[in-house]
């Protein structure tokens, strides 16, 4: 596992094909509900537990994008961080995500594309053992840092 580079983030020549970074979120009651505030999703089987007890899940359960908002975390603040713009991203959703439950978002480096600034990013959620989603991203990488300010 990396740390974020000193400067905020990775440009494209410090990039290896295997760097992975990880960062784990407790899901809590605020948390879905600050998130259902901000994506304006309110479906009772993330908000109401007597409507999601009934449901196949029964109980609640987070939004699937919540999970994966904590790649973009990744993706954004540590591997490869600041200056990365997303281009693409595709998911898979295996197993619910539930209040309580602690997501690990893993990010790892899985091709670089030095003539265009891309990589490819292995992106998976696990919650303990169990991967709860995954997919791949692909994301465009500075060639250099930007000077500091005087």
């Amino acid at each position: 596992m990396i740390e974020p580079h000193p400067s905020g983030g990775y440009i494209l020549e410090e990039l290896v094909v295997g760097m992975t970074a990880e960062k784990r979120v407790p899901i809590t009651e605020e948390r879905i509900q600050r998130f259902a505030e901000a994506s304006d999703d309110f479906n009772p089987v993330h908000m109401d537990e007597a409507f999601a007890s009934k449901t196949a899940y029964r109980g609640r359960i987070a939004h699937g994008l919540l999970s994966a908002s904590f790649g973009s975390a990744v993706v954004g603040t540590i591997l490869p961080g600041a200056g990365a713009i997303y281009l693409s991203q595709t998911l898979a959703f295996h197993k619910p995500v539930r209040i309580g439950d602690v997501v690990a978002a893993r990010v790892t480096v899985s091709a670089i594309d030095e003539v265009s600034a891309r990589v490819t990013l292995r992106c998976e959620g696990f919650v303990g053992d169990d991967l709860i989603m995954d997919g791949e991203a692909v994301v465009r990488v500075p060639r250099r840092r930007r000077p500091a300010k005087a």
